[in-house]
């Protein structure tokens, strides 16, 4: 069975990765999150933008920047991952930033 012919190569589903990296439970909460235009989009030589779309692609080298928890959460995704893995799999999937 092929892929999609919309299917962006290297990109996965904002809700998706971020259920993925472990950010989130459950990928509906996840998918809320988006769409209540919490999370903050920065991609390599763009301006900074808020998403509220689940299905946004998000890249490699895409910077994210949301609040969670009580704190503030700067990543860079590394990698789109496979499946929901163990949490040690779920960290190879982004990169710490420092705080701006």
């Amino acid at each position: 069975m092929s892929e999609p012919p919309f299917k962006e190569v290297g990109a996965c589903r904002a809700d998706v990765w971020l259920w993925r990296a472990r950010f989130f439970k459950t990928r509906s909460m996840a998918a809320k999150f988006v769409e209540e235009g919490r999370i903050r989009l920065t991609r390599p030589g763009q301006e900074e933008h808020r998403i509220d779309k689940p299905a946004r692609p998000l890249k490699v080298g895409d910077r994210l920047v949301f609040a969670l928890g009580g704190r503030l959460v700067a990543v860079m995704v590394e990698a789109m991952g496979d499946r929901r893995g163990p949490a040690s799999e779920a960290r190879t999937l982004y990169s710490a930033l420092e705080d701006s």
